[in-house]
């Protein structure tokens, strides 16, 4: 499977910073969405999603509750509201909630590459449904930040790391996780984990000419730090300028390379360099 080396260094970096094991960190991100951070919605990155209409129900009451399965976004019935395959669509759903109830909306849905459910962020420690959101929304190590927490809750991350596959997949998945082969799946993306770090084991380093996710990743954290930039997964002129500015506001050399210096840089919120 073909990974961003960006996405694993943040699984490493996240890892080691919660004392969660990277490898359990990128297996859960490979088998919930394939690896993938980011998707480009109306010219700007945001995390992967999957909204839950059933959860929005049970959230709201009276007159929004009306309100929501009138234009329906929300059903008793787990699965009675689509989710539409593309994120664009997903997210157009989420707006739509969120107009109705933000915090409801982001309790209502899964986020980022461990597709963790925003109802969770008062037990991982989140001020705020919304303090989750951004947190998801900044950089593929936010996402990764959730997951950890996530899976330190009950002692997750130690079951999967032990060899205990269907275990930690009928507390991730649920109790019908044969019925999708969970337990094999997670048991295959562990393996995977471990290859994909070990091969690299160095962090990346991002210049002009490339292109792609990494570079996608890249201009989406340059945009959370105040840089007006494009996300369009091509690394040009006005990419090197944005990373030369952001180098300077960080007390970093401004050499416009995004080098693993600058990427951990990146990789904090805007307000704790």
């Amino acid at each position: 499977m073909a990974v961003d080396r960006m996405v694993v260094a943040a699984a490493r970096r996240a890892g080691e910073a919660a004392g969660v094991d990277p490898a359990v960190l990128l297996a859960v991100a490979l088998v919930e969405t394939r690896g993938v951070a980011l998707a480009v919605f109306d010219g700007r990155a945001e995390p992967l999603i999957r909204f839950e209409g059933h959860y929005f129900d049970r959230l709201l009451v009276g007159p929004a509750r009306q309100r929501a399965r009138a234009e329906g976004l929300a059903h008793p019935r787990a699965g009675a509201v689509a989710n539409p395959g593309a994120q664009s669509a997903r997210w157009r759903l989420f707006e739509r909630a969120a107009a109705i109830d933000a915090a409801a909306a982001i309790a209502s849905t899964s986020w980022g590459l461990c597709q963790v459910m925003g109802a969770h962020w008062q037990a991982l420690g989140y001020g705020s449904a919304e303090e989750f959101r951004h947190t998801a929304r900044l950089s593929a190590d936010g996402q990764f930040a959730i997951g950890a927490r996530f899976l330190k809750l009950g002692h997750l991350h130690r079951r999967l790391a032990d060899g205990d596959h269907a275990g930690f997949a009928r507390r991730y998945n649920g109790p019908a996780y044969k019925r999708n082969r969970y337990d094999e799946k997670i048991a295959a993306a562990w393996r995977e984990a471990g290859r994909l770090l070990a091969a690299t084991a160095e962090e990346p380093t991002l210049a002009r000419g490339a292109r792609g996710e990494a570079v996608e990743l890249l201009q989406a954290g340059l945009r959370q730090h105040g840089q007006a930039i494009t996300v369009d997964g091509m690394f040009g002129a006005l990419t090197e300028a944005a990373v030369r500015a952001f180098q300077h506001s960080v007390s970093l050399a401004g050499t416009g390379i995004a080098d693993a210096a600058t990427l951990e840089k990146l990789a904090r919120p805007p307000f704790a360099r």
